[in-house]
């Protein structure tokens, strides 16, 4: 392999690895505050992805104002589902708030398979996006270029508000201790509705941009990504948000590289994520960055 064949594949890395994180994030959050893995966060993306589409596609409207709708319309999906599916089962045992989320995560794809069909819509360009720059011997697109800063910009934007601001210290009150946070007077509903608004709308950036660099939208896209995408938040420790991000930039690189440096297994690519996880899980337990935790009974 030639240093600028090794190079085009770190970029791409950077590239996959940063969506992932983006997607793995709103996985970690949810964890964070409710201890709860949100299945349905891969169909939310999912949701997303097909309110860009339609947007654009269908009803004509500028890409700016479909991304502001896509991004509000993700945000109350992301919302509703914890109003309505997951808060009357707060006080229920976890096992009850799985099976929930996993039911949510069906609804949405047959829902959407229902609405939309399942043949894959060919999702529009985006020239300014997608059309190569090449740098001596390099190509890259524009949007490979521009997903790792939007990531790196989003988790500094969150680390502000969860250490700095009084809507992310309720955040982590919670987080510590549901049962004295509510003693304490914080408004553990708007906490929990602002964490799952938080998440939807990473979903819905994660899905704008995924579909920019893989323009196509189907009912179960959701489900390979968003188990890649809890996967990688528990490889970086899930309820840490610069952990998700880790993570998800190694799962990245990983399967990258490895199509990279053994062809022959390019039809294995998938496999690498649950590798990687059981290698992790079996030294560290609580992932890289990742606290223990003393569940309560």
């Amino acid at each position: 392999m030639t240093l600028e064949t090794f190079l085009q594949q770190l970029i791409n890395g950077l590239s996959i690895g940063s969506l992932y994180a983006l997607i793995a994030i709103g996985y970690t959050m949810v964890y964070g505050i409710l201890r709860l893995i949100n299945f349905a966060h891969g169909d939310i993306f999912m949701m997303a992805a097909y309110f860009t589409y339609f947007g654009i596609a269908v009803f004509f409207l500028p890409w700016y104002v479909t991304f502001f709708i896509t991004i509000v319309l993700t945000i109350l999906l992301g919302v509703g589902i914890e109003r309505f599916a997951y808060r009357p089962l707060r006080d229920a045992p976890k096992t009850s708030l799985l099976i929930s989320a996993i039911g949510v995560s069906f609804l949405l794809e047959n829902l959407a398979t229902y609405l939309f069909s399942g043949k894959p819509q060919a999702f529009p360009n985006f020239p300014l996006m997608t059309n190569p720059i090449n740098f001596g011997s390099l190509t890259v697109q524009p949007v490979s270029i521009l997903i790792p800063i939007v990531t790196f910009f989003i988790m500094i934007g969150l680390l502000f508000l969860i250490n700095h601001t009084k809507v992310g210290m309720a955040m982590r009150a919670v987080s510590v201790d549901y049962d004295t946070a509510k003693l304490m007077g914080i408004k553990i509903n708007g906490v929990i509705s602002s964490t799952f608004a938080i998440g939807s709308g990473l979903a819905a950036v994660g899905a704008i941009l995924w579909c920019m660099k893989y323009p196509s939208v189907l009912p179960l896209m959701g489900v390979v990504i968003g188990l890649k995408c809890f996967i990688a938040a528990v490889i970086g420790g899930i309820g840490n948000v610069k952990g998700a991000v880790l993570g998800g930039l190694i799962l990245g690189f990983s399967e990258v590289l490895m199509v990279a440096f053994f062809p022959a297994l390019t039809g294995y690519r998938d496999a690498v994520a649950f590798i990687i996880l059981i290698i992790i899980l079996l030294f560290l337990p609580n992932g890289l960055l990742g606290k223990k935790q003393v569940e309560k009974v």
